[in-house]
């Protein structure tokens, strides 16, 4: 038995590890994707007053804080039994749009794109963002500009662009400037072009990756997002639905507060990170997806007009429900179009500048849930309190965890298929690292890296003694 190792998993947020083991013939027999780092909130935030929980949570993430403290302040809702006024809940989807923008961007251009557009076997010394820049200058600063607008967004609503406490139980802390709406409505038509033009570019060079489209996790799966009574994708406030590989509902209209019903976290002996599962179908059989695709799946439509257009072609090209794991590509640069669409519908409401933007109430309930959908998935926020409102418990499910069991199979199966102990080749290493990029996942913490493939790669033998071993 031969191990090789690639640690870390470059070009995501956080750390994680893989372990693959070839057999005497140098095929590959298994894998492990290992994360290895512990967050910790629920614990350390046991005793803490359950208004803090927005604030403290938001700090997971460098990255999506703002999905934390929304989920974390519906929980804080649900325990005050207050329903934020309704220009609260339009400012809470405009920043959450506003996040997928940056958060989207930042995933496909800065993260795939290296892979996408220079080669996954091209030098891993320029497969980054600076060969990106190098190679194609238009790409690059079209991904900065819309992570940028994204941002800007969040700095003009809650004049911080990086945990911003803005976003309160009961609301949001401060109105909508007039002024702030009308600077977010006149870089919307640039933003939008620069979003079209990325996803016509790409739809042109998917041809290239016909191997990869068929081995990126293509096992079929369970899909679950949000979505309303109409099936159009909800970010913020639907009900939780569970579609099968052949696109049949098996669970729909899931509030988050019945979410346990439905979902059971398994623990790993080889991972910090826990396996939610779907729990009629029991441990480990009960495998499903969240995220882009996932939620392209389920959804019947966007509800906007431009990305419905889209998501129909999406349909012809990848099926009724996609399968590949290559095509959250595909569907996150959907979604970050819709984002746009959808920051300009809520901004065209004159009900948004409303000065009525938080509701106020203590303990009124000693539990509960605040469910919504992250850029990477479904994101679920569980606390109970004493009567004095400090933290008793605190669950949280964020969408890698939900991803875990999909994410283990996509490795093994990009593995078997490219891996060659024999005959071993970097780009090799680097599609099963991809195919964890592809489910752009968030393993606690953000990590901030230039895309360099950071990682040794060593084979060892039977006996344990060390046959080569690949540096950067």
């Amino acid at each position: 038995m031969k191990k090789i190792t690639i640690d870390p998993v470059t070009r995501v947020e956080g750390h994680a590890k893989i372990d693959i083991y070839l057999d005497d013939q140098g095929r590959v027999s298994d894998t492990h994707f290992h994360v290895t780092q512990v967050r910790g909130f629920e614990k350390f935030t046991e005793g803490r007053p359950f208004y803090e929980m927005p604030s403290i949570t938001a700090r997971i993430c460098g990255i999506c804080p703002v999905s934390h403290l929304l989920a974390s302040s519906k929980a804080c809702d649900a325990i005050m039994a207050v329903a934020p006024p309704p220009a609260g809940v339009k400012l809470r989807e405009l920043i959450h749009c506003a996040q997928f923008v940056q958060s989207h961007a930042l995933s496909f251009f800065h993260l795939s794109a290296p892979d996408l557009l220079l080669g996954f076997d091209s030098d891993p010394a320029r497969r980054n963002i600076f060969g990106l820049i190098d190679q194609n200058p238009e790409m690059a600063r079209a991904g900065v500009a819309l992570r940028k607008f994204g941002q800007q967004i969040i700095e003009g609503l809650a004049k911080e662009r990086i945990h911003p406490s803005w976003v309160v139980p009961g609301g949001v802390n401060a109105p909508l400037a007039p002024e702030v709406r009308d600077r977010i409505l006149a870089g919307l038509p640039a933003a939008r072009v620069l979003a079209e033009r990325t996803l016509a570019f790409y739809k042109t060079v998917l041809d290239r990756f016909t191997e990869e489209i068929e081995n990126f996790g293509t096992e079929p799966t369970m899909h679950a997002g949000m979505v309303d009574d109409a099936r159009r994708l909800q970010w913020y406030d639907g009900l939780l639905t569970f579609k099968d590989a052949a696109g049949a509902i098996v669970a729909t209209d899931i509030h988050a507060r019945d979410y346990a019903r439905f979902i059971g976290e398994a623990s790993l002996r080889d991972s910090y990170l826990k396996a939610p599962y779907f729990k009629p179908e029991g441990y480990p059989a009960g495998v499903y997806r969240v995220g882009p695709l996932a939620r392209l799946n389920v959804a019947e439509s966007t509800g906007t007009p431009v990305a419905d257009r889209e998501l129909a072609e999406f349909r012809q090209r990848c099926g009724a429900v996609a399968q590949s794991s290559f095509h959250f590509h595909y569907a996150r640069l959907i979604e970050l179009l819709h984002g746009l669409e959808k920051i300009e519908l809520l901004l065209a409401d004159p009900a948004i500048l409303d000065t009525h933007v938080r509701s106020h109430a203590s303990v009124n309930c000693l539990e509960g849930v605040g469910m919504i959908e992250a850029p990477r998935g479904v994101l679920i926020h569980h606390y109970k309190v004493d009567e004095q409102g400090a933290i008793r418990w605190a669950n949280l499910i964020v969408a890698t965890g939900h991803n875990n069991l999909a994410i283990n199979r996509s490795v093994a199966q990009v593995a078997r298929h490219f891996i060659d102990g024999e005959h071993m080749k970097e780009g090799m290493l680097n599609r099963v690292s991809a195919v964890v990029r592809a489910y752009d996942p968030c393993l606690s913490c953000s990590t901030h890296a230039d895309g360099t493939l950071a990682m040794e790669i060593v084979l060892r033998g039977p006996d344990g003694a060390i046959l080569d071993r690949i540096r950067p």
